[in-house]
């Protein structure tokens, strides 16, 4: 190795270490994304489902089967990131396969969760037809950074950051029942209140990725520019819809009520 670097022209040998560098930092980066996610969606979720435990109180079997498909992905995730850590890319690359399937499995899954969670609270306290906006955003999200994920396979900046921003865009109900009542009682309601209730973690999330863009590349990639703006975008006109008087009767009416 260091026989060949001697004999190599000079810039050869510096953009081989330069490589190998921004390789080591991604790989640091990206499981600490990774470790951030799994943080949000425990602190957001595991307080309900011990909740709901303790007041005997289960869920329809739909929503089994996609929290399932949720951590089955995260778990993907986090196995992946660590395969190009350890040098594995022959299994990375066959799990993506396995991968593709679960993208598909998850956004069904995903809709279909949230009309059937949502037809069941319409005679409750807990209804609110509108929320169906949020939810068919985030798989909107999915669907479209994911699938840009997929179609760019081949281009590992690309890749890896889509898919990280694509699980950052469906990880927001984790970050907001952490600490989206904090912010409402902060904010209040409204269109900026709710948005930050919801959405503050994805925003914060994906200004890391950009930030870590600048600073180890001096720019960002146009995956993480346009994937962010998609994102961030579809969650602006969700919240939109959200608020907008309107939208209720259409989301009760897509419901099946």
């Amino acid at each position: 190795m260091g026989t060949t670097e001697a004999m190599a022209p000079p810039g050869r040998a510096r953009i081989s270490r330069t490589s190998i560098d921004h390789r080591r930092r991604d790989q640091n980066f990206f499981l600490a994304m990774v470790a951030l996610l799994w943080l949000g969606i425990l602190m957001g979720f595991v307080p309900e489902i011990v909740g709901r435990i303790h007041a005997h109180r289960p869920f329809a079997a739909v929503v089994y089967f996609h929290g399932v498909a949720f951590v089955a992905w995260l778990c993907l995730l986090t196995a992946q990131v660590l395969l190009v850590r350890f040098r594995r890319v022959d299994l990375h690359r066959e799990l993506g396969m396995a991968g593709t399937a679960l993208y598909g499995a998850m956004l069904v899954l995903g809709i279909v969760t949230s009309v059937v969670v949502d037809h069941a609270q319409f005679a409750t306290p807990n209804a609110d037809p509108s929320f169906l906006s949020i939810q068919l955003a985030d798989m909107l999200a999915f669907a479209l950074l994911g699938g840009a994920a997929i179609a760019l396979r081949k281009r590992s900046d690309a890749h890896k950051r889509l898919i990280i921003l694509a699980t950052i865009f469906i990880s927001d109900a984790g970050f907001s029942r952490w600490w989206g009542p904090a912010l409402g009682r902060l904010i209040g309601d409204g269109y900026w209140g709710n948005w930050a209730q919801l959405y503050l973690g994805d925003l914060l999330l994906a200004a890391m990725v950009g930030a870590y863009d600048l600073i180890t590349r001096g720019r960002m990639f146009s995956a993480t520019v346009l994937g962010a703006i998609g994102g961030i975008g579809l969650e602006f006109a969700a919240v939109w819809l959200y608020v907008s008087p309107w939208w209720k009767p259409v989301a009760t009416m897509l419901i099946g009520r």
